[in-house]
């Protein structure tokens, strides 16, 4: 997929207005990409969330857009407000790029995004990424934001995507045991990922008070 500059298609203002804009002691895409929203007693969190939702709703379509066509902080920020906001007209494009994986980063907030829309399209996403990225043991891509998703979606859905994956020596431990210093590590845990994610999306789910 092509990257273009936002100024490259008249909005030249959406970096500094969404990606870049401050209300802590750092950036939003650096305070959305370290996950200190998450942590209990930041003192920044009731502004933080506040932009984020002021910003969710109010961003235009194409505004998004022009921040997806970009880098991956532009992205990053874009995928969280699409997911705070549960725009899930962008359902498709959103997952294009988490299949497509071309910049860093990114991708778990791809995947926050689909997690919040719910439905079983953004399981089926989640599931064709991890049957394309699990098998490659030696990519360290979004497999863990991934799974978490999808675990997430089948508790919701009643249903059980995640299961042939995460089965005793099925894709999942043979993609953590790769490398041997992930082996038995706690973070590497399905339990774990499912963890991660559920802290995202009620987090968020408090936010938006829905």
């Amino acid at each position: 997929m092509p990257f273009r500059h936002p100024e490259e298609i008249g909005y030249g203002h959406v970096i500094e207005r969404y990606v870049t804009r401050k209300v802590s002691d750092h950036p939003r895409y650096l305070e959305l990409n370290s996950g200190r929203v998450l942590r209990p007693g930041w003192p920044h969190a009731e502004r933080h969330a506040r932009s984020v939702i002021d910003d969710a709703t109010t961003i235009t379509d194409a505004e998004l857009n022009a921040l997806l066509g970009y880098e991956w902080r532009s992205r990053l920020t874009a995928a969280w407000l699409i997911g705070v906001a549960r725009r899930t007209s962008f359902r498709e494009r959103i997952g294009d790029l988490l299949l497509a994986s071309e910049v860093c980063y990114s991708g778990g907030a791809y995947c926050f995004a689909l997690a919040r829309f719910g439905t079983q399209a953004d399981a089926e996403i989640l599931t064709a990424y991890l049957d394309h990225y699990l098998p490659r043991t030696d990519l360290r891509y979004d497999q863990p934001a991934a799974l978490g998703a999808l675990l997430r979606l089948d508790a919701h859905l009643g249903t059980h995507h995640a299961a042939r994956f995460t089965e005793p020596d099925a894709l999942w431990d043979q993609w953590v045991a790769a490398l041997v210093h992930l082996r038995d590590h706690p973070r590497y845990t399905p339990a774990e990922q499912r963890r991660w994610t559920d802290l995202q999306c009620d987090f968020a789910n408090g936010w938006t008070l829905g």
